[in-house]
């Protein structure tokens, strides 16, 4: 059994407690939360600083992790994606030894559990032997071509048989992006996610992607023609991408909408009036590295959206650090509260991916794992470190 105190304890779920005290047995889970009066000092594991439940990370591509560096910042989406298929091919040591990196630098940033994008299996080792919790999303495009969809789908069904799916590790299929899923293709994903589970989307993330569903013209014409796949059937919907999305997904699955720089107030609330199970994710990080743009987090506390922290990949990103993350957006949207961002960073993301019931919040029967955020407080963190502490 641990004792462990800090000036601070955020249990999340309720108002902190200073100088609190969480009593753990040898698994880590939490067995109480008491004031440091009621135990004897010499009987206390005692840090300064803040003390929060591990991190969730609601998006990453941990596959992509041996591109760091490799792609330019601030090309845009459409040219970063292109970069991207030109740097697949890696010798496979190179490949693994950074997917198994990338794992252990999220564990020791306080990461316990990651909704991570997968296109192949070569993060499924890691995933089963990791400390950490991976709701993979094993990821479909067809490119909005009918004709590439019964050999895309199996393909990806391949994928979705060979990911990590148990010992705490869980997975679903899901639809790459509106601009890169078919109506057929939503329709065979849906059939295969039952109720409940979590589906990620890429959304709104590029001024193009909405061009191409308001009007059908745009930079996507040129990408797909570039690639020799030209959208000759592609009727515009005439309204923005995130409604071509929700007209063909399940309002029954969690859905996690992934990105939405451009999102606006009008389509959150359509989201959310469509389904009671929709879940957002910011990138920050990722955002600014690729198109140079933050969405607006104001109009996501105006609709009390369910927001959520991911880090994209190590190829749009410089690390794979939730509290990295926090501090851009309070660097630039200093308007967002401390403990609203622990919130987002947290439990949220547990709920999003399903993993509530053990973590993202410090309460007794969780274990949630304990992060120390050093040389902060409430009004003054974003030159803080992180440590995980159990």
């Amino acid at each position: 059994m641990k004792k462990i105190t800090a000036d601070f304890i955020y249990p999340i779920t309720s108002e902190p407690i200073k100088n609190g005290v969480i009593v753990l047995d040898d698994s880590g889970k939490i067995l109480a939360i008491e004031k440091s009066e009621d135990h004897d000092p010499a009987s206390l594991e005692k840090y300064t600083g803040i003390i929060v439940p591990g991190f969730v990370n609601t998006h990453c591509h941990l596959e992509l992790s041996h591109m760091r560096g490799k792609v330019g910042t601030g090309t845009g989406l459409i040219p970063f994606i292109s970069d991207v298929v030109k740097f697949r091919d890696f010798p496979e040591e190179e490949i693994m030894d950074a997917i198994r990196q990338a794992d252990e630098e999220m564990y020791a940033g306080g990461i316990v559990a990651v909704g991570d994008i997968s296109n192949k299996t070569d993060t499924a080792a890691q995933k089963k032997n990791s400390s950490i919790h991976y709701y993979t999303f094993v990821e479909m495009f067809d490119f909005l071509n009918d004709g590439l969809t019964d050999g895309e789908f199996e393909k990806y069904m391949t994928v979705f048989a060979g990911q990590a799916g148990s010992d705490g590790n869980k997975k679903s299929v899901v639809p790459h992006a509106p601009y890169t899923v078919s109506e057929g293709l939503f329709q065979k994903i849906n059939e295969v996610n039952q109720p409940g589970v979590t589906v990620s989307i890429h959304n709104q993330e590029t001024p193009a992607e909405n061009e191409l569903f308001e009007k059908g013209t745009g930079a996507f014409i040129d990408f797909y023609e570039g690639f020799g796949m030209p959208l000759k059937t592609f009727n515009p919907p005439h309204k923005p991408s995130i409604y071509y999305a929700i007209e063909q997904m399940n309002p029954l699955c969690k859905t996690l909408f992934v990105h939405n720089t451009l999102t606006t107030a009008t389509d959150i609330g359509s989201a959310q009036s469509w389904s009671d199970h929709v879940f957002w994710a910011t990138c920050p990080n990722a955002n600014l590295y690729i198109e140079n743009r933050l969405p607006n987090y104001q109009s996501f506390l105006d609709t009390n959206a369910r927001m959520t922290i991911g880090t994209d990949s190590l190829t749009s990103n410089w690390q794979l650090s939730i509290f990295e993350e926090m501090k851009t957006i309070a660097r630039f949207k200093s308007y967002v509260p401390f403990q609203t961002l622990l919130k987002w960073a947290t439990i949220n993301g547990a709920e999003a991916l399903g993993y509530e019931q053990d973590l993202g919040s410090l309460e007794v029967g969780k274990k949630p794992g304990l992060v120390l955020l050093e040389g902060v407080n409430e009004n003054n963190w974003t030159s803080g470190m992180v440590r995980r502490i159990g």
